[in-house]
């Protein structure tokens, strides 16, 4: 794959009662062309100043940022301008103009623009709404819509001049969780659809779960962790990750690590990924082996496409060695927590 974001020393700070403050320390992050790349991290951790570095809505205090093989800290005001209509950007509170229509808010830049006839822009209008399934709302106001069909205005408009890069900072946190999981959805189509390059900034690891391709996790202004989702999601290494995979299972933390200390015998994290996770490999092995085993913790969802299955077992009895061998060897990831 090729990068098409690279942040290479980057490095932010802000001048705060005379005292220079650092926001933002990145030493190297890519991201590759038709990915969809989350930033995940509690508010604060820095992630929507890295997305805002992309088109210079933040200015680096040092480092190189380079968009499509370009180093854009250095362009010229005119060279902006003309780089910024390559990136849409979704915003969190939508920024739509509430004296204009539907339609004319997802016109609004190609008229900023001015590079194209009134045509065209129409036909552009009526094919971006159609696209995000409000064609019937084109004559309508931002106040007559809900707050999703807000934020599909929004994506219209931030497809209007046809970018290469799609931002979105925190696009479903002020949303319900079933308009979330549509929104999220939409942006799924559209990039594969499109083949836009999407990153997604939100503090909600399920967001991150159900569209993104890898991510990258935040803390304190530096990136602790990043690697695709599913290892990152599955095998967690920084404390950080650690509590929002379980914030995001509902699962409270002390409670979780009290539960493992009162568990007996041996404790293994099982994941099964793919096929496996709907065969009975478990029970299989722990009556060949005669292991005994009490469930803690478990799950089965999806990233993305791929089903995975994760249980949080204590083991004991039988050839419990024996057993993890044999189910490392049927192709399921365990982990021994204790």
């Amino acid at each position: 794959m090729v990068d098409v974001i690279e942040f290479d020393g980057v490095r932010k700070t802000y001048r705060v009662r005379g005292q220079e403050v650092l926001a933002l320390e990145v030493e190297r992050l890519t991201i590759e062309r038709g990915e969809v790349f989350g930033i995940v991290g509690h508010s604060g951790a820095g992630k929507s100043t890295l997305l805002r570095l992309v088109n210079l809505l933040e200015r680096p205090s040092q480092g190189r940022v380079v968009v499509e093989g370009e180093d854009v800290t250095r362009l010229a005001p005119a060279q902006l301008r003309a780089f910024r209509r390559r990136i849409g950007m979704i915003f969190q509170h939508f920024n739509l103009l509430s004296s204009k229509t539907v339609a004319e808010n997802v016109a609004f830049p190609l008229k900023i623009a001015s590079t194209e006839s009134r045509a065209a822009i129409a036909a552009r209008v009526e094919e971006l709404l159609a696209l995000v399934g409000l064609s019937e709302h084109a004559g309508k106001y931002p106040a007559q819509l809900s707050g999703g069909q807000k934020q599909r205005v929004g994506i219209a408009r931030a497809l209007a001049c046809r970018p290469s890069i799609l931002l979105s900072d925190e696009a479903t946190s002020a949303l319900d969780p079933q308009t979330t999981r549509s929104v999220l959805q939409l942006l799924s189509d559209i990039n594969r659809r499109l083949g836009l390059t999407i990153v997604l900034v939100t503090h909600e690891m399920d967001a991150v779960r159900r569209v993104c391709d890898r991510v990258a996790v935040m803390d304190g202004g530096r990136v602790v962790e990043t690697g695709p989702v599913s290892e990152v999601f599955l095998h967690p290494r920084h404390p950080t990750t650690r509590e929002f995979v379980l914030e995001s299972e509902h699962v409270d933390t002390q409670e979780f690590q009290e539960s493992l200390q009162q568990a007996a015998g041996r404790v293994v994290r099982l994941t099964f990924k793919g096929a496996a996770t709907y065969r009975p490999l478990l029970g299989e092995v722990v009556r060949r082996f005669g292991v005994d085993f009490s469930i803690l913790a478990g799950r089965i969802d999806h990233i993305k496409d791929v089903p995975y299955g994760q249980l949080t077992l204590s083991l004991v009895g039988g050839d419990v060695e024996e057993a993890l061998r044999a189910l490392a060897e049927a192709g399921v990831d365990v982990e021994v927590l204790r």
